[in-house]
């Protein structure tokens, strides 16, 4: 008999969650090897689904497919194919997230493509054993210039394994690869950026924040490469100001701005929590004021000081909006669910004394699907509002 993981009897709420932790586990023979994809088995035991394992993670196994078939070489081909063909044709020179890991039942797999480049992040030992099979889908699906790979996540760590970067195919990457979005032009770290090299998650909650930012003074908090002030200076900002901590994010946000006509812009290298509280005790003011921190709580054991870092800047920022003005305010912290982040801006407009409207509750583009059975893999929050 082929060897098989056998569950324990899963509630009812989990039957189809593609994440098996060891507790759910009543065998798991030693004949399955860390990194293998194996067959697993219900209680009653009947085929459930086929799963990769690693004994090293909390997650044991991760289910690829709940139908019993081969995961093989021409299995990878066909997903991969699958999850590029549903995003449609990309825009000539656009970025686009073709892969998005659960949402595409690639469990530790994301794949972003920038113009005819990609970038390709893996997470997981099952993945890293097929690092093969998937530059070669790749190269079938796409058609690249290149290839590169940005493993350095941390939670490379959690499955025993090394962060990792470096070609996968093709020539190095230019310093700088440009993109269009809509109607900008931004450039792209691959190498070094942050992610992949560009938050596409935002992709279109920066066109939605654009909307409204003409004629508008534009504050844009956490900015990174500068992609919201970008968007905004084209939708007729009167005025754009870009603040980040990192030095390099700052002289990619100048370059950018200048590259869609924008040289002047000011851009400030600045923590953007003593930005916030130095510009609204000096009465400063703004039109719009866009929030795009990183992620404050990467697990529920930090969620309580996440919460009071989030009203902290919000509180700040409604302080300085001008009546009428609109806050673009976004969380991507997982462990945050959208109904408490609303209650965070909630509390911080009441201590402001300021009545607010929700114009828009916005959240993942459609090249970020995320699973149904795997609701932990939804992250990103991002709500609109005007003073009134």
């Amino acid at each position: 008999m082929i060897a098989a993981a056998r569950l324990r009897a899963r509630k009812p709420e989990r039957a189809r969650h593609p994440w098996i932790f060891e507790g759910e586990i009543a065998e798991l023979p030693h004949e399955v090897k860390d990194g293998e994809v194996t067959a697993v088995l219900d209680h009653r035991g009947s085929f459930l689904a086929r799963a990769y394992c690693n004994r090293r993670s909390k997650i044991v196994l991760r289910v690829l497919t709940w139908q019993d078939e081969p995961v093989d070489g021409a299995w990878w081909k066909r997903r991969v194919s699958e999850a590029i063909a549903r995003r449609g044709p990309l825009q000539a020179g656009g970025a686009l997230r073709l892969v998005n890991a659960e949402g595409d039942g690639l469990p530790g797999l994301v794949v972003d493509a920038y113009a005819r480049w990609l970038v390709v992040q893996i997470s997981t030992l099952g993945i890293e054993c097929v690092r093969d099979a998937i530059v070669e889908a790749l190269k079938e699906s796409y058609v690249p210039d290149g290839i590169y790979e940005r493993s350095d996540v941390p939670e490379r760590e959690l499955e025993g394994l090394q962060q990792r970067t470096g070609v996968l195919l093709g020539d190095p990457p230019k310093e700088k690869i440009e993109i269009v979005e809509g109607a900008a032009r931004l450039l792209v770290d691959i190498e070094r950026g942050q992610k992949t090299g560009l938050f596409l998650d935002q992709r279109l909650n920066r066109a939605a924040a654009a909307a409204y930012s003409r004629d508008r003074s534009v504050l844009n908090c956490f900015a990174y490469s500068g992609g919201f002030s970008v968007h905004a200076a084209l939708a007729g900002a009167r005025a754009v100001t870009s603040v980040d901590i990192s030095a390099e994010a700052c002289r990619l946000a100048r370059e950018n701005m200048s590259l869609n006509g924008f040289p002047d812009s000011e851009v400030i290298e600045a923590n953007c929590f003593t930005y916030l509280r130095d510009a609204s005790d000096a009465g400063k003011t703004y039109g719009q004021i866009i929030l795009d921190p990183p992620a404050f709580a990467r697990g529920k054991a930090t969620l309580e000081s996440a919460m009071r870092g989030y009203k902290e800047i919000n509180l700040r920022a409604l302080k300085m909006l001008e009546p009428g003005g609109i806050l673009v305010s976004c969380s991507c912290s997982r462990p945050l669910s959208p109904r408490d982040f609303l209650g965070v801006l909630w509390s911080a407009a009441a201590d402001a004394g300021r009545s607010m409207q929700i114009v828009e509750e916005r959240g993942h583009p459609p090249d970020h699907p995320v699973s149904l059975d795997a609701p932990e893999t939804s992250y990103l929050k991002c709500v609109i509002l005007r003073a009134l």
